[in-house]
């Protein structure tokens, strides 16, 4: 089966062209762009389909969309991501089934990441299986007894809007939420704000020069300079790693998962983050659901957004 997919994110998207067969994915070509809000969903999706028509070298049997929720899959409307601003209630689905004619099949990231790691890494054969996606927001998806768990009316996987902290960063639109704390966006503030204090004693991080605002900051130089030794990046990142093990903790009490699948900032930081999110685990989750629970990053790795949008497509 030959397959385009499309993958939406806060700062970048993408679009993949792939051979699917006898249960495996071979990748062929791929183009990327950044996210530009400053322009219309619809005209971003122009330019996406610009994208996919550069790649395509012939009629795609299967369109699969991975893009962050909330969005409403059988409609096929994007509505309101917290990290796609302006982009409400969005018909999607019918502005590429108008140019490609075919029906493309939308998925939120995470259902899409989870089912990715599911069918081709870390979760091949397990029944009761978590995904975080930990990049510029933080969603999970759910394999619940062999299957993928929506919910009710499609919103089931919203952790990040969970409330770990009556303060702190902020993500999907709550201050001291999972996501404010354990996302890109969230990490990069909790810099920002312990620079600022580390200033008024005279003294700058690493990652922080004279002059930069909130928006030069970001989670990728505060862990260069972590890796380099700066103790208050270091800092930023366990603190990180300790309400992700808050987080962490509640899925393993309430779901008992047999493994949780952590992408994108898990996997480049694991080393800045496990100590810390393990040591919370122990202290607060189940210890005989801890112990039958692995935690790995991502084994689809750098790649978990395009084998995503592959999976939005064969489910």
């Amino acid at each position: 089966m030959y397959i385009l997919g499309i993958d939406i994110g806060g700062t970048k998207c993408a679009a993949v062209t792939a051979e699917y067969s006898d249960g495996s994915v071979t990748f062929l070509k791929k183009e990327k762009c950044e996210t530009d809000l400053e322009i219309s969903p619809e005209q971003m999706i122009d330019r996406i389909i610009c994208l996919a028509e550069k790649i395509l070298t012939k009629n795609p049997e299967a369109i699969g969309i991975s893009c962050g929720g909330p969005l409403d899959s059988e409609k096929g409307i994007i509505m309101s991501p917290p990290n796609l601003p302006g982009w409400d209630n969005v018909e999607i689905v019918k502005q590429i089934e108008k140019h490609f004619g075919i029906t493309p099949r939308l998925e939120n990231d995470a259902n899409a990441c989870a089912v990715a790691e599911w069918k081709f890494g870390a979760g091949k054969g397990k029944q009761n299986m978590v995904f975080l996606t930990f990049g510029t927001g933080l969603g999970a998806g759910l394999i619940l007894n062999g299957k993928l768990y929506r919910g009710s009316n499609g919103n089931a996987g919203e952790v990040g809007h969970i409330r770990l902290d009556s303060s702190g960063p902020v993500g999907y639109g709550k201050k001291g939420s999972f996501e404010g704390f354990c996302s890109g966006g969230g990490i990069a503030q909790l810099g920002y704000s312990m620079a600022l204090e580390k200033i008024q004693k005279g003294e700058y991080p690493a990652y922080f020069k004279k002059g930069m605002t909130a928006k030069d900051v970001t989670a990728k130089a505060i862990a260069e300079a972590a890796d380099q030794g700066d103790e208050t990046a270091k800092e930023v990142y366990r603190i990180c790693g300790e309400y992700l093990g808050k987080g962490l903790s509640i899925l393993i009490d309430i779901l008992n998962p047999q493994l949780i699948v952590i992408g994108s900032i898990f996997g480049r930081a694991h080393h800045l983050l496990w100590e810390s999110t393990k040591k919370i685990i122990e202290k607060e989750a189940l210890l005989n659901s801890f112990l039958c629970c692995r935690i790995v990053p991502a084994e689809t790795g750098e790649r978990i957004g395009d084998y995503a949008s592959i999976a939005a497509a064969l489910e």
